[in-house]
């Protein structure tokens, strides 16, 4: 028997003045489930988060998160965590009573409270500027405050904005594995974030927004049927002899050095290149690597960003 989603949205709209923002979106996510949230600026992915967790009405439709509606249930929003792309926060109060203040928010007790902002100072690893003043942290410092903030109530259902903007690359890291890490212990995260690559290594499903509404499946297979692969020999010209006489098309690789033998192709699927490999290693082809050019997110993205605003 199928899980019931931990997030469910059905034909969503919401407008402000003739904007019309989010225009039917229709979501289900897995509970226990890394799910990002992708589209172009303008697409609706911030509203849309903002629905959810609670903080906006919808004009139309219908949202369960954690089983409840978010903007009429006390319940569900004590059990949401909502992380903004602007970390936004009393700028006077140190990063522990930030977390402190949000615990009290919560209904933790005194001690709780403290106990868990300590926690959660040593897991984003700010337990050093525990009693700096919020306005003195970095924009990556405020990120990871932004994340401890997110996570004080132990919620449910994750929501995050862009929280990787302004980290440095071992933070990156880290919240990577943070991520995975709450989602095997049950918590159900969904991520807005235009780093597709990073994406691609941390989520389960993909959620992808479009002039408001979201993509089904079958219109991005529609947008993409094919791959770009970069194949890399250690013979260019060896290489291109048999593309030529296989009647294979080879795309100059213009982002690769002189001489570096190596070329693009457009491939149907994973069986494709997998065919190809053999052939060319077969024929003698000294084969260095053939790997896809951009992650599979990366490439259902541009198959649809065709509405930049």
């Amino acid at each position: 028997m199928a899980a019931v989603p931990a997030i469910l949205a059905r034909d969503l709209h919401r407008s402000f003045g003739t904007v019309r923002a989010v225009a039917g979106v229709d979501l289900a996510v897995r509970p226990g489930s890394v799910t990002a949230l992708i589209g172009p600026n303008g697409s609706g992915k911030t509203t849309l988060l903002l629905i959810l967790a609670g903080l906006l009405v919808p004009d139309h439709g219908s949202v369960l998160v954690a089983g409840a509606d978010p903007a009429s249930s006390a319940t569900a929003r004590s059990r949401i965590g909502w992380m903004p792309d602007a970390f936004g926060t009393w700028d006077s109060l140190t990063a522990f009573e930030v977390l402190t203040t949000m615990a009290g928010a919560y209904r933790l007790g005194p001690e709780q409270g403290r106990d868990r902002a300590w926690e959660l100072l040593k897991t984003v690893h700010l337990e050093d500027l525990a009693t700096a003043p919020a306005h003195t942290l970095s924009r990556g410092q405020k990120q990871r405050l932004g994340m401890a903030r997110a996570l004080i109530n132990s919620p449910d259902v994750l929501l995050l904005d862009e929280p990787a903007s302004g980290l440095d690359p071992r933070s990156r890291i880290e919240m990577r594995s943070l991520l995975r890490a709450l989602a095997a212990a049950g918590t159900t995260v969904l991520i807005s974030s235009h780093v597709l690559a990073e994406l691609d290594e941390m989520v389960d499903d993909a959620v992808f927004l479009s002039r408001g509404h979201t993509v089904t499946a079958e219109q991005l297979r529609a947008g993409a049927a094919t791959r770009r692969w970069r194949l890399r020999s250690l013979d260019g010209p060896a290489l291109q002899r048999w593309a030529f006489e296989a009647r294979i098309t080879l795309v100059p690789d213009t982002d690769a050095p002189d001489g570096a033998g190596s070329v693009l192709v457009d491939l149907t699927d994973d069986a494709a290149a997998a065919a190809l490999l053999a052939a060319a290693v077969g024929a003698g082809v000294p084969v260095v690597s053939l790997a896809p050019v951009s992650g599979l997110l990366e490439q259902a993205y541009l198959s649809l960003d065709t509405d930049r605003r």
